[in-house]
């Protein structure tokens, strides 16, 4: 196997995500899943772009701290849509949700994912950002996938594997996978080097 260099931990995804569990699994990787409730997704008003999903992923994989065992690998991920020097997050709502599609609509905008990876003895974190540009969507298009899918677990309202990515989005530079909410090539040659 490629990743021989991991038989030495437990790797432990800590997310509840089932875009991120598909992403490892196509890894091939042996993982478990271990999630905390109520971890803090804060971030301080001070940081931008990058440095906030990098900054919440440390402090996901800062909870497990106590709890790691000697051999566990913990991998924590939090992505996050930057536009126009604002971060859209998950939307509270389905008028926030339709809020934000409206704000992307027509615009390009980066999807930046931080990842951190900690065991008992080091902890490193990386992000990977990915341009999106989405077509102009009617009111419809919006109501319609606000209503028929599920965007209150996606940062920016959107899943870019569903049918709104399918009839938004125009290009993309970067990872399309890291838009799903891991960039998984990045993270394999991390692994690699470890």
């Amino acid at each position: 196997m490629m990743l021989d260099n991991l038989k030495k931990y437990k790797v432990v995804l800590a997310s509840n995500s089932p875009r991120r569990k598909e992403l490892l699994t196509g890894l091939g990787i042996e993982y478990v899943v271990k999630t905390m409730p109520d971890v803090d997704e804060s971030f301080p008003d001070s940081l931008v772009s990058d440095e906030i999903p990098a900054y919440i992923a440390r402090e996901k994989a800062n909870a497990y701290r106590t709890i790691i065992e000697k051999d566990e690998l913990i991998i924590t991920a939090d992505t996050i849509v930057w536009i126009d020097g604002e971060v859209l997050g998950k939307p509270e709502n389905t008028e926030d949700a339709r809020k934000m599609l409206k704000k992307l609509s027509g615009m390009t905008h980066q999807v930046i994912t931080g990842v951190c990876l900690t065991t008992q003895q080091w902890q490193r974190d990386f992000t990977a950002t990915t341009e999106v540009r989405f077509a102009m969507l009617t009111e419809d298009e919006i109501d319609y996938y606000v209503e028929k899918y599920a965007p209150m677990d996606k940062a920016g309202a959107y899943g870019v594997q569903e049918w709104i990515g399918f009839i938004g989005v125009e290009s993309i530079s970067g990872s399309y996978f890291n838009v799903m909410g891991l960039p998984i090539q990045r993270l394999y040659r991390e692994l690699k080097g470890l």
